[in-house]
């Protein structure tokens, strides 16, 4: 534990903790392009190497801090049966990426066996073993409902790009049949998608 000065020229204590709060606060402000051990420095008014001696790397970093956003999802409450169960979790799973901006990005580019992660996997795969699926089945659901949700909250999150309207430009009944036969319904609300996509793995796993 090492100390920095506050705003008031008194000291105060740096823990991990604070280090990847200052980090967060960063991915809030800037995204994670603007995420950094010196810019976390900067905005604590310490030394990089301070910053580094409490997270070791960039990568560390930013492990802890995805491990943080999970610890952010409430497990409490939840329903009984498991497919509600199910559904109830990946909501919340969505809603703590959403809450961060690049929240998905920062997530998905990590791999933390840490003790938030691993409390809602844990909670996750067994909400799916009481279903009755074997250990295979659990474990795989579990990766399609978690990599449905991060990648369609990555592209919610993303800046604007007009897919919509590229679409319509490049896609004619004659080009692209298929396509121009779904073009209505390749975008629109993610909130709708999510459900949607959510149901279609939770019912092919029933």
């Amino acid at each position: 534990m090492t100390k920095t000065q506050g705003n008031d020229g008194r000291s105060r204590r740096l823990t991990p903790d604070t280090v990847v709060r200052a980090a967060l606060d960063l991915l809030d402000e800037k995204g994670l392009e603007a995420v950094s051990s010196r810019a976390v420095a900067d905005r604590l008014g310490v030394r990089m190497n301070t910053v580094l001696w409490h997270v070791k790397t960039k990568g560390r970093l930013l492990e802890l801090m995805a491990d943080a956003v999970m610890g952010e999802i409430p497990l409490d409450g939840l329903p009984g049966p498991w497919d509600e169960r199910a559904r109830d979790l990946t909501r919340r799973y969505r809603r703590a990426l959403l809450a961060h901006r690049d929240g998905a990005a920062l997530v998905i580019g990590t791999y933390p066996a840490e003790p938030h992660t691993l409390r809602f996997a844990e909670t996750l795969v067994g909400t799916l073993l009481e279903s009755g699926m074997d250990g295979r089945e659990a474990a795989w659901n579990a990766w399609t409902i978690i990599y449905f949700t991060l990648g369609l909250t990555q592209e919610e999150q993303a800046p604007p790009h007009d897919l919509d309207g590229r679409l319509a430009r490049a896609v004619t009944p004659a080009s692209h049949p298929a396509l121009h036969r779904v073009l209505e319904h390749l975008g629109g609300s993610f909130d709708e998608r999510f459900e949607f996509g959510l149901s279609a793995i939770l019912r092919t796993s029933g």
